[in-house]
C-alpha cells in the first residue's frame, strides 16, 4: 500500500537526516552507550541541522511549521539505524509544545532563541519517587515567597529524562494543597533553572535499555524560582499536562512503530546471510511465516501510527485515541521485536546487534508516557465503562 502521510520535501529531509546518522551518530555510537549518554556537544548539531525549531515560530529562530511529520521521521531513520538521539527527544516533543502553549511573549523572548540553538536544553519533571502514574498525589512543593517575588522550591523528581544535561527543567509542583473533592487541584509548572542553588542531579539512572539518554534524579532544596518562569496559570497545571499528553503518546506510539519496523529489517537481512544446515535461515518455512507474520503487523501499525499522526496535525486526536495509538503500537512492538530477535538465535542476544539494543531500548514504551494498564482504563472510559 502506497503511503501519503509524507511529501516531496518530507522525503527531501529523510535523505539529509539519513545521511547526518551515518556521519554523526553511527561511528560514534558504541562510545555513547559505554558513555550511558550522548555527549553534549551532540545537541548543538542537531540544532545546526534545524530539528529543534522546526515547530518553533519564525521569530524566534525556527521554521514555524505546525506539523509532527518531521519528527515521525527522526523516529524512522534512528530506528533504521538501530540509534537514538539521546535524551534530546524529550526537549522537543515534550518541552516545546507547553513553551508554545503557556509562555508569554515575555518568556517566548528569553525561552525560544536558547531552546531552538541548543544554547538552553529543556526536560519536564513530572514523576516521583512513590507516587509513578498517580500525578494528583506528587509532594514536591513551591510556595510563593511573603513578598511575592519568588516561588520556594523543595522536593524531588525521579526517571527524568534528559535531566543530567538540562539547562531547564519544567517542574510540576504543588502550589497549593489538594482538596478532598480534587486531588488535582494546586499543581502548577515552574521553568526552572538548574544553575539555581539548592537544585541538584543526583544519580544517573543505569537503564535496561535508551542506554544513551541521559536519565537522571532531581532534588530541589529552597530553590528560589522568580515568579517571571510560572507557565501559564498557577494551580492549573494538571490540565495543562493532560492537554499536552496526546502528542505525548503519539511519540511514543510511533516511535514503537518505527522500532518494529527496523526490528523486521535487521531480521531479515539477518536470516538471509546466516546459514545453518547448509542453508540460508531465510530459505526454511518457519522463517517465513514468522518474518510474515510480523510483516503484517507492522503494516497494520503503520496505518495506526499514521492516522494518529494526521489527526495530531489537525488538532484532532483525542486523548482515547492516543491511548489507543499508543497501547497498540507498543504492544506490537513487544511482539515483533521478540520475534525477530528469536530468529537471530543467539546473536540475538548479543549487544553487538542493532536487534538486542533495540529489545532493550522497546521495552519501556509499554511503561512510561503511561502503562498499557493506564492506556486501557482511558479507552474503556471513552467507551463508557
Amino acid at each position: 500500500m502506497r503511503r501519503t502521510v509524507f511529501d516531496e520535501d518530507h522525503e527531501a529531509f529523510r535523505e539529509t537526516l539519513r545521511a547526518f546518522i551515518e556521519a554523526e551518530v553511527v561511528p560514534v555510537y558504541d562510545q555513547w552507550i559505554a558513555a550511558g549518554q550522548a555527549p553534549r556537544e551532540f545537541y548543538y548539531k542537531l540544532a545546526d541541522l534545524g530539528l529543534f525549531g522546526i515547530n518553533a515560530p519564525e521569530e524566534y529562530g525556527g521554521a514555524g511549521l505546525d506539523t509532527h511529520k518531521f519528527e515521525a521521521i527522526q523516529y524512522e531513520e534512528t530506528a533504521r539505524a538501530g540509534v537514538t538521539f539521546g535524551g534530546s527527544g524529550v526537549h522537543v516533543l515534550l518541552a516545546l509544545p507547553y513553551l508554545k502553549m503557556l509562555a508569554t511573549d515575555e518568556q517566548k523572548k528569553r525561552y525560544l532563541p536558547k531552546f531552538v540553538s541548543g544554547e538552553e536544553m529543556w526536560a519536564i519533571a513530572m514523576t516521583e519517587p512513590g507516587t509513578g502514574s498517580d500525578l494528583a498525589g506528587m509532594k514536591t512543593t513551591a510556595r510563593l515567597s511573603e513578598d511575592g517575588t519568588h516561588y520556594v522550591l523543595d522536593g524531588a523528581k525521579t526517571f527524568i529524562t534528559g535531566g543530567v544535561h538540562a539547562d531547564r527543567v519544567i517542574v510540576c509542583a504543588r502550589t497549593s494543597p489538594s482538596t478532598p473533592e480534587d486531588r488535582r487541584h494546586g499543581i502548577s509548572l515552574l521553568a526552572v533553572d538548574t544553575r539555581s542553588e539548592g537544585y541538584s542531579v543526583g544519580r544517573k539512572l543505569d537503564k535496561l535499555g535508551l542506554r544513551t539518554s541521559d536519565t537522571a534524579e532531581l532534588a530541589f532544596v529552597d530553590v528560589k524560582v522568580p515568579v517571571e518562569d510560572l507557565l501559564g496559570e498557577e494551580n492549573k497545571g494538571f490540565s495543562y499536562l493532560g492537554a499536552n499528553l496526546p502528542s505525548e503518546r503519539w511519540g511514543i506510539a510511533y516511535g514503537a512503530y518505527a522500532q518494529a519496523r527496523a526490528a523486521v529489517r535487521f531480521a531479515q537481512q539477518y536470516v538471509q546471510e546466516r546459514t545453518v544446515f547448509g542453508k540460508p535461515v531465510a530459505h526454511f518455512q518457519n522463517t517465513k511465516f514468522e518474518l510474515a507474520a510480523c510483516r503484517a503487523e507492522v503494516d497494520a501499525a503503520e496505518a495506526v501510527a499514521d492516522r494518529a499522526l494526521e489527526a495530531l496535525d489537525a488538532g484532532e486526536l483525542t486523548p482515547a485515541e492516543a491511548a489507543s495509538a499508543k497501547l497498540f503500537c507498543t504492544e506490537v512492538a513487544h511482539r515483533v521485536i521478540d520475534r525477530c530477535l528469536q530468529l537471530h538465535g543467539g546473536y540475538g542476544y548479543m549487544n553487538e546487534y542493532p536487534i538486542a539494543r533495540l529489545y532493550a531500548d522497546n521495552r519501556v514504551n509499554r511503561i512510561y508516557g503511561g502503562t498499557s494498564e493506564i492506556m486501557k482504563s482511558i479507552i474503556a472510559k471513552d467507551m463508557g465503562l
